[in-house]
């Protein structure tokens, strides 16, 4: 799996030297950070920009690319021990995924179950993340309805993000209650169906007249409040 960009290659460096299998640079580094490199114990290459523009398929790299091993996504039956899971169903944009990640981890989330992708490619999550994906526990679920109902015979209760719902600020969550947060895609957010099954729509009120938030920024006000 192919990342790139300073930060996150820096962090992956610095946090998880052990997944990367190779090392591309193409820009010119002082000494002191090349050692850092060369300590890894994985090969060094050194591409024409032609072929690191190849490598990001186009995206700003900075220099600095890595191949590193495949995610190890999280199994159902670990993530139906936790308290407090974000589920995520159908978003698309990469940018809201990386800032959602990185919310649940600095808030100290147990998991998140991605939803409603075919094949989900997880390195530009890696690199929107910030690295926060590579520390957080991620399973995969083709179908979030199903899921809802695996979680509700462990004993979850069901919360979705619906603009209908109750001011999350005014929602008191039972002691011990294990919760799955439901996110929507971001054009039409949960499904009818889904939302029958929920046991609470949670909502952030407005204080001027401005009809929602950013799914990502809506994700990092409902965890605070709910956790």
């Amino acid at each position: 799996m192919i990342v790139y960009g300073k930060q996150i290659v820096f962090y992956i460096l610095e946090k998880h030297p052990k997944m990367i299998k190779q090392i591309f640079l193409a820009k010119e580094i002082d000494k002191k950070l090349f050692n850092k490199f060369m300590d890894v114990g994985a090969k060094i290459v050194r591409p024409d920009n032609k072929k690191a523009q190849a490598l990001a398929k186009g995206g700003n790299h900075q220099g600095f690319l890595l191949d590193i091993d495949e995610l190890e996504f999280a199994h159902m039956k670990d993530v139906k021990k936790s308290e407090f899971i974000v589920v995520l169903d159908g978003l698309s944009d990469v940018g809201n995924i990386g800032a959602i990640v990185r919310s649940c981890y600095a808030m100290g989330v147990d998991a998140i179950v991605i939803c409603g992708h075919k094949n989900f490619y997880a390195a530009p999550i890696v690199r929107t993340s910030s690295g926060a994906m590579l520390d957080m526990p991620i399973a995969i679920s083709y179908n979030s309805y199903d899921l809802a109902n695996e979680l509700k015979q462990v004993g979850f209760s069901l919360v979705g993000a619906d603009m209908d719902g109750y001011e999350v600020k005014d929602i008191q969550r039972e002691p011990n209650q294990k919760t799955a947060l439901f996110l929507g895609n971001e054009s039409d957010g949960l499904s009818n169906k889904l939302k029958n099954k929920l046991d609470l729509k949670v909502a952030i009120g407005m204080e001027n007249n401005f009809d929602s938030l950013n799914v990502s920024v809506a994700a990092g006000i409902l965890i605070y409040e709910l956790k």
